[in-house]
């Protein structure tokens, strides 16, 4: 057991050098996790127009809370298992796995089976209208059957990279992409199935990309798994939520906060120059460009998250700082090149999702300059949620993970409007961004200090 504790390149190999090896995979496991949406809203907005765009956006909660629970039970599983890895405890690690494994297809068969019985309450909950309700409908029916699937790869993930394979976890989620890519445009243009035919081609993704996770665990796994490990633990359960709660609660926030901000839309909207469709419709595609910032952010954290849990259960806590400042860094740098693209290019942006009036392009352009006006910062506060959670500190991830969703922006898009009308949206995101950032760093540098003092 100790020798092979020595041999793990988490313990030995330079930061930089990690860093490079396990967020460049996850990265790009994020960029083609987000390009399942992205895609489709191109495809959509080119074949299908404004109210398919719209549709998609109803339909991002669903997506949400997919992402929310297989983070909940993937990153806390995975957490665990490298706490539990760089203590030299290998068989409670790979019990936690099991678990964790065991319950990403139990949750993704229950919320696939309540998003069919309960669809038309849950559009309407969501912010549909009349005129984007049959999309929707077509929409989310279709790519609930690929709920399962989405649950186990996004979860499945985090344990292959703790399992010290992230170009293979890289590899599930690339092949989906590629092939929900080909079967887009085939099915929307070629079948001309329509909004149908993305939802099909999403599906088909998801499906093969869950299927290599098993493959991956039946055959290529470096970690010991026996069949009763797969047997759920209610203790190891409760140690996974534990840590993968501050994840799961962002997630949850930010379908909250896309919810609320599409009623907000809406209403505001009816009283503006736009209508109630085009805020909607904006809305939908600028979230999908930030995912590709987010997707980056995310990745980068969760590239780190082997590194930090590792090297904290092996109490190498200047190994743990450093990573850190290194993560922090390269997410700044990534946040000044979306904000300038954000700030410099919003009408090309928009263009790639299809066309619209002068109001759409007026709208989307003013909603990306000033709602994300804050873009440059805005890695910090997912990077630091996860730091937290990595090392164990799962009450203070949590908070880390609440601050711009649910304790400055909920509010705030709720207020701004009263007085500024639809206006008051975009100018609650800058404000929740700079506020969420300065806390996360706060705390970051508290947690070194306490470092330092146990060291």
């Amino acid at each position: 057991m100790e020798e092979q504790k020595k041999r793990n390149p988490l313990e030995t190999e330079k930061e930089g050098k990690l860093i490079a090896k396990f967020a460049i995979p996850a990265i790009i496991s994020m960029l083609v996790s987000s390009l399942y949406n992205i895609v489709d809203q191109i495809f959509i907005g080119q074949g299908v127009g404004l109210l398919g765009n719209a549709a998609t956006n109803i339909a991002f909660p669903v997506s949400i809370i997919c992402t929310a629970t297989a983070l909940l039970l993937g990153i806390g599983s995975a957490s665990n298992f490298n706490l539990c890895s760089g203590a030299g405890d290998h068989e409670k690690a790979s019990r936690i796995a099991g678990t964790g494994l065991a319950m990403l297809v139990i949750c993704g068969v229950i919320i696939a089976a309540v998003t069919l019985v309960f669809l038309n309450p849950l559009l309407h909950i969501f912010g549909v209208t009349a005129k984007i309700l049959p999309y929707a409908q077509d929409y989310t029916g279709i790519t609930a059957f690929g709920i399962p699937f989405l649950i186990l790869t996004t979860g499945g993930n985090h344990l292959i990279r703790a399992d010290r394979s992230p170009t293979y976890s890289m590899t599930c989620m690339l092949t989906g992409a590629i092939i929900n890519t080909i079967l887009d445009p085939l099915f929307i243009f070629g079948f001309h199935w329509g909004i149908k035919g993305a939802a099909w081609a999403t599906v088909i993704g998801q499906i093969v990309s869950g299927i290599m996770v098993i493959v991956y665990f039946g055959r290529f796994r470096k970690m010991e798994l026996k069949k009763e490990m797969f047997r759920p633990s209610g203790k190891i359960l409760k140690k996974i939520i534990s840590l993968g709660m501050a994840s799961c609660i962002n997630q949850i926030a930010m379908a909250v906060v896309q919810v609320t901000m599409n009623n907000t839309l809406r209403h505001y909207g009816a009283a503006s120059v736009y209508g109630t469709d085009i805020p909607l419709a904006c809305v939908g595609v600028i979230s999908k460009v930030n995912m590709v910032f987010m997707a980056i952010a995310i990745g980068i954290s969760q590239g780190c998250q082997p590194i930090w849990g590792f090297n904290y259960g092996a109490e190498a806590y200047d190994r743990v700082k450093r990573t850190y400042w290194k993560a922090f860094q390269i997410a700044m740098t990534v946040g000044i090149v979306f904000f300038l693209c954000f700030q410099f290019f919003p009408m090309q942006l928009v263009s790639i999702f299809g066309t619209g009036s002068k109001e759409y392009y007026q709208f989307a352009a003013r909603y990306f300059r000033i709602f994300m006006f804050m873009t440059f910062i805005n890695g910090i506060q997912p990077m630091s949620s996860g730091f937290f959670t990595s090392i164990g500190k799962a009450k203070l991830g949590i908070v880390v993970s609440l601050t711009r969703q649910v304790i400055f922006l909920l509010p705030l898009i709720l207020i701004f409007p009263l007085y500024m009308g639809i206006d008051g949206v975009m100018y609650a995101g800058p404000i929740a961004d700079a506020a969420a950032g300065i806390v996360a760093i706060g705390f970051a540098l508290k947690e070194f200090r306490a470092m330092d003092e146990i060291a």
